[in-house]
Formats: structure tokens, sequence, C-alpha cells
């Protein structure tokens, strides 16, 4: 027999991102893909243990060529994992085309049978499967790593080539030390007789993938973006070395020679852009859906004129300290109905968003994937209020009937709800509209929450604020020298959005000037959230906190409609606050992946003599007291509020634990940073010359743009306007 153990490689950390009913669909799907494979080669899969797959070829029906079999299972299963990630990405949002197959491959007899009980199940045991499973963790990603068991086999049946020894030995915890081989089945060279078995197994391409292949038109639209941005840049590219240092066009484009590598930026950009539409059409359609059900709407509905146009540039002074949400209406009670959005309406905001992500310079750390990233932590925070079924752990010794006391009392909790507490029907509706402050009956407020998360950081300059006015920067002067970049992302949002060109889109977001200014008031205060440094914004967030949730602090009856809206936009600025930072409070590897990302955008700065300080210097210190003053408070109050059930549990528990672990392994993280920094950018080593460096800098915009034009990534796509806007704010500066 040939024992197949696969894992995937980075799911721990991916599923710390998502919501349980994310994790299980990604599972559900390759797994099927996989049993699907199996059948067609008489692979018997014998269990899933969480994310690793476990398969044999030789039981229970005998097959002298297992090896051969498996070998080529396992080379199916890293096809279909490659291709189905990129897919699911759009549905399960960023990173998910970063996992990947782990496989390992081993030789051998086992002990096999029915283990019979209350759930009997055909099992495997033995040494083999210890040795295959120390194959797999010893391999690598997108990998079929092999023992020497293995290895003999393919060769007496002919397929030497499959096979590529592995350098020197590896060592596997009880087995010592090894030679292993990397394998990489080959077809055409040598069609032997253990060929044609897998010929007659139906083990081709055209048999296997069958799916659909990604959007087209998606890919030319991101593609046209992209030469927009190059065409813009090019004139500037000087001006833009000197605030950037050399990434004067987007840092994976300019710093890849792989056209590879180029292409596969351009396409995975495609993908976030399909994902965040996708997200944004189905909370549309809940506001449609529930607008057609609310009475009140109905009796009063008129379409807002052009005028909405014109709003404050001051946007900072537009801030305020209470945002009124709808009173419960019993006429949406019991009455769900899906809708559709018409193609016109899916068409402008696939196009509104694909130009938001032009906007989106390529920094390590403020870009689209991060502001996919704080969109997918928002989504995962809001369900957690509208959708908690999965609470499960309820307070007990309730003695409180109050809604709205907190500390000490506890105040009646979503879980309450669930339980069936506070009653069935329109009785539980109104039920989850107090405990949840309105939020949760409100899809304007919820869509309002997502769409300020993905626009957060648009046109960010790769600096922070302080920096933008201590140059006299024209955003700086331009919103007064406070929270300059998130004043200027909501006002290029904004604008954009009210162009005339998304008129319709605009009218499934709001009919009437009530809502319009409801929209605008959550969208600001969401995105100045976003802004930590600024002290006057600080202090106006900590006494709202204090007002709505300390009761010797509060200043409104408690229960009243007024004590109500000031915790739900209490709660908001927290929700897209603790968004920003999710990744201090998900797994070890993610926000580890992202505080590097974060220290290379600052060290560029840095380097680039936009900022006078190195980075390096105090990053271990200055990132325990983020943790002990901003993300572990933060944490503690999502667990207060009570809105969020267990998610206030499981972000405290990940801020404590993230912070133990830069405790201990910290300083050496940040070594590891600078070194990995300077392979990244191997530009910046002393002595170098700037001018030959920006040189190359414009030399990989040119060879971008070629590599675009000859792809066919551009066919189709003449309309640049699109993509430039109304009033071409598109460029990269």
């Amino acid at each position: 027999t040939t024992v197949m153990f696969a894992d995937i490689a980075g799911f721990t950390a991916w599923s710390s991102e998502r919501e349980p009913s994310q994790v299980f669909y990604l599972l559900e799907t390759l797994y099927r893909a996989f049993d699907n494979v199996a059948s067609r080669l008489g692979v018997f899969k014998v269990e899933t243990i969480g994310d690793c797959y476990v398969a044999v070829a030789g039981l229970p029906d005998p097959n002298e060529h297992h090896a051969l079999v498996m070998t080529w299972f396992a080379y199916e299963c890293l096809r279909q994992m490659k291709d189905l990630i990129k897919e699911l990405e759009v549905q399960l949002g960023p990173g998910t085309s970063d996992l990947a197959l782990r496989v390992g491959l081993h030789s051998g007899p086992v002990i096999a049978g029915v283990l019979r009980g209350e759930k009997s199940r055909f099992q495997l045991f033995g040494d083999t499967m210890n040795t295959a499973a120390r194959m797999e963790s010893t391999g690598d990603k997108n990998l079929i790593h092999a023992s020497d068991d293995t290895a003999k086999l393919l060769q007496e049946a002919g397929k030497t080539g499959w096979i590529t020894p592995r350098d020197g030995v590896v060592y596997a915890k009880g087995k010592g030390e090894m030679q292993t081989y990397w394998l990489k089945p080959r077809r055409g060279s040598s069609r032997g007789s253990s060929y044609n078995i897998l010929e007659n197994s139906s083990c081709s391409s055209s048999t296997i993938d069958s799916r659909p292949k990604h959007n087209l038109i998606a890919k030319s639209q991101m593609a046209q973006s992209y030469k927009s941005i190059s065409s813009a840049s090019l004139p500037n590219a000087q001006v833009d070395s000197k605030r950037w240092g050399n990434l004067s066009l987007d840092e994976a484009l300019a710093t890849k020679s792989d056209k590879t590598d180029i292409k596969r930026a351009v396409q995975k950009r495609s993908r976030l852009v399909d994902w965040n539409v996708e997200l944004l059409t189905s909370f549309i359609a809940k506001i449609v859906a529930y607008r057609n059900q609310n009475t009140k709407i109905k009796l009063n509905r008129r379409r807002s004129l052009d005028k909405v146009a014109n709003d404050s540039c001051r946007i900072l002074e537009e801030v305020t300290e209470i945002i009124d949400l709808p009173d419960f209406d019993n006429g949406t009670v019991g009455n769900k109905v899906e809708v559709s959005l018409p193609p016109a309406v899916r068409s402008q905001l696939h196009e509104y968003v694909t130009r938001l992500a032009a906007m989106y310079p390529e920094h390590p750390f403020h870009n689209l994937e991060h502001a996919s990233h704080v969109t997918m932590s928002a989504v995962k925070l809001m369900k957690r209020i509208i959708n908690p079924d999965d609470i499960e752990a309820l307070e007990k010794n309730d003695s409180s009937d109050s809604i709205t006391t907190t500390r000490p009392k506890r105040r009646r909790s979503i879980g309450d709800a669930m339980r069936g507490d506070l009653g069935t029907g329109e009785a539980l509706e109104r039920s989850l509209y107090e405990v949840t402050f309105g939020i949760s009956s409100d899809p304007l407020t919820q869509f309002s929450v997502v769409f300020s998360a993905l626009i957060h950081d648009v046109d960010h300059r790769g600096v922070p604020n302080a920096q933008l006015v201590q140059e006299g920067h024209e955003i700086a002067k331009k919103f007064g020298e406070k929270s300059a970049a998130e004043q200027n992302s909501v006002y290029i949002a904004w604008e954009m959005l009210m162009e005339p060109r998304y008129e319709q889109l605009r009218s499934c977001i709001y009919t009437t000037d009530n809502e319009r200014r409801r929209f605008r008031q959550l969208v600001v205060n969401a995105v100045m959230a976003t802004d930590i440094m600024d002290k006057d914004l600080q202090s106006v967030r900590k006494n709202r906190w204090s007002k709505a949730f300390n009761e010797t602090a509060g200043v409104e009856r408690a229960g009243s409609p007024r004590d109500r809206n000031r915790k739900a936009t209490s709660v908001i600025e927290h929700v897209i606050q603790a968004s920003d930072v999710a990744h201090t409070m998900q797994h070890w590897h993610i926000f580890r992946r992202w505080n590097e990302r974060l220290f290379d955008e600052m060290y560029i700065a840095y380097k680039s003599g936009k900022t006078a300080t190195d980075p390096s210097i105090g990053w271990y210190e200055g990132q325990i007291s983020f943790f002990d003053f901003y993300i572990i408070p933060l944490a503690q109050k999502l667990k207060e509020c009570g809105v969020f059930g267990v998610a206030g549990d499981e972000y405290l528990s990940y801020a404590r634990e993230n912070r133990r672990e830069w405790v201990e392994k910290g300083k050496e993280e940040t070594e590891v940073m600078l070194v990995n920094f300077n392979l990244r950018y191997g530009f910046w080593s002393e002595g170098s010359d700037e001018a030959t460096q920006n040189e190359g800098g414009i030399s990989k915009i040119e060879e971008e743009g070629e590599l675009l034009e000859s792809s066919g990534l551009l066919e189709g796509t003449s309309d640049r306007s699109i993509f430039q806007g109304d009033n071409s704010r598109t460029s990269i500066v």
C-alpha cells in the first residue's frame, strides 16, 4: 500500500479570521474535489482529521501499482487545490489563495480493518501511517514529499523522471535521518503499462476539471486599472521616488522581475475586487428588501437629488456624538424576502469597486489587501450581531431583567434571545433590536460599516498624518492638518459615489434625504474612528463610551432612544477600530505577517528620508505598549458591551496570547524582519546610487505595461475613463 497525508498549510491562521460556516465551506469544497479524484483512480479515502486528508492506494482492493496511482492522486489534489482556492477567494475573502497543500507519501504494510463501536469505520494502523505523516510534516507547500520506499517503487515502474532527491537528509521524529524525494508526475515522455492504467482511470485534465474559469472581464478591468496607474505615474516617477524611495509604482510589481508574478498580482487584485463586490451586493440587497417591507419608509419615500454631491470637505467637523438609527418596525417581522439587484446596479458597483481598488497604492501594509482584510473582519463582527446562531456561552445567575445595564449587572445578551429567553416571533425581533441597540435591524447601518472598512485607506500615502503635516502636504492643508488621510479617503470615495454614472447604485443604497444623511454620518464616524492618534478624537470616543456603558456616567434615561443610539454609535466605532487592527487579535501567524508588512512600510519611509526615526529601534517595546494601551483594552470593550457574544472572548484571548508570544519572540522577530527587508529591497544597501535605482523602478513600470499589453488582459477595456473617474483622481502620487 501507499498512504498519503495531505495537510492545508496556513489553515489554522486562515480560519482564525473567519466565521465557522466559511471554514466548513472551504473544507467541504476541497474534500469533495479530492473525493471525486479518488473515486476515478480507485484511491480509498481513510479519513479527514481537521484539515488533514488521509488516503490509501492498494486497499481495500489490492493494486500492484499503488505507488504510481497515489502519486498521480497527490498531484491531482495539488492541482485541484491551486485552482479551487483562487475561485474560493471570491467567496471566502483575501488570503484564501495563499493556502496550499503539503503532501507526504510512504509505501509499506499496514494493519487494516473495521474498528467496531458506536461509529464503526475502516481504519489503518502501523508504522507506515506514522512515516507518511512524517513525510507530510517535513514537506513543503505545493510539493509531494515521498519516502525512499515510495521512490523505489516508482523507479521500478520506470518513472525515474518523476523523482528528485531532496538536498540533504530529513530528520523525522521517531525515524531519525531519512533520505527523501520530491515527486512530480510527467505525461508523455514514457507511456508504459502503468501510465495506461492511469489513462484508463480517467485521470485526464478534461474529465477532472470542468469548472468555469475566472471572470475574464474582471481580469481585464483590473489589468486596465494597472495600465492607467502606470501611464499616470511615469511623468512623475522621479517625484514619486523622493516620496517613496524606489517604490514609484506598486511594490508588488516594481520589485518582481518574474512576469508570471506580475500577472499573478493583477489576477489576485481582480479576485479581491470580485470578493468585495459580492460582499457589498449582499448587503445592498438586504437594504432593498428591508425598504420594500418597511412601512414607514414607504409612506415617506422621496428620491434625493444631485445636491447630495455637495457635502462638506471639512469631513472631521461632521463627526457626530449620536447617530439616530431607525425605530423598530414590526412591519418587517416574519417576512424575509430575498432580492436580486438589477444587472445595471451590479455593473455600477463592480466599476466603482474596481476604481477604488486602483486608488489603493501597493504599499506593504496600507493596500487593497489590508482594506479587504479589515472589511472581512468587520463583516465577521457584524455577523456576530446579525446572525448570532453560534453563541453558546450564556452567562449564569442572570439576576437582572434590565436591557440597558452593564457592569456590574449583566445586560441581557444575544445569547438570551437565541435561547428563547426573550420570546419568539415579533417579541424576539424586538428583543434583538434592543440588545443590539438597533444595529441588527438596520441593513443600511450594516452596509455602512462594511463600506467604510473598504474605503478607509483609499489613496493612503504610506506615512502617518503627522508626517503629512510636517511636510506641508497638500492633503494636510486641504483638511486642516487633522486626520488628513482619513478625511481624504472619505472625500475621494464619496465624491466618486456621487458621480452621475452611479445614480442607480445610489438609489439602492438610499432613497430619502434622511437615509442619505444617516449613511453619510455612519461613514464619516466609522472612517474617522480609524485615526487612533488624534487626541481630540480619542477623548470624544472615550467620553461617548463612558456615557453609554458606564452606569454612573449615564446622561440619558436607560433604555431611551437616545441612550440606545449612543450605544449603537459607540459600538459601530469600536467595530471599525477592532477590524482595522484585527490582525493583532487573530492567530499569531496573521499578526506576524501584517506586523512585518507595517514594519516594511515604516522602514521604507525612513530609508527614503520621509521620517527621521528608524522603526527597528524600539519596535519590540513599541508593540508591547500597543498591546497594553490599545489592543487589549479595545478587545475588553468588545467583550464588555455584550453585543458580540463569544467573539469578544475570542478577540481578547488572541490579543493576550499574541502579546505573550511577542514578549517571548519579539526581539528575534524584529531582527528577522530587518534581514527580510534587506533581502526584499536590496537596493537600500549603503552607498547605492539613488538615480540608478529610480531608473530601475521606471523600467519595471515600462515592463509591466508591455506585459499587460501583450498578455491579452487589456482586451475589451478600451474605455479607460472608467478607471480614471470624472476628475482623474486615480493616479498614484
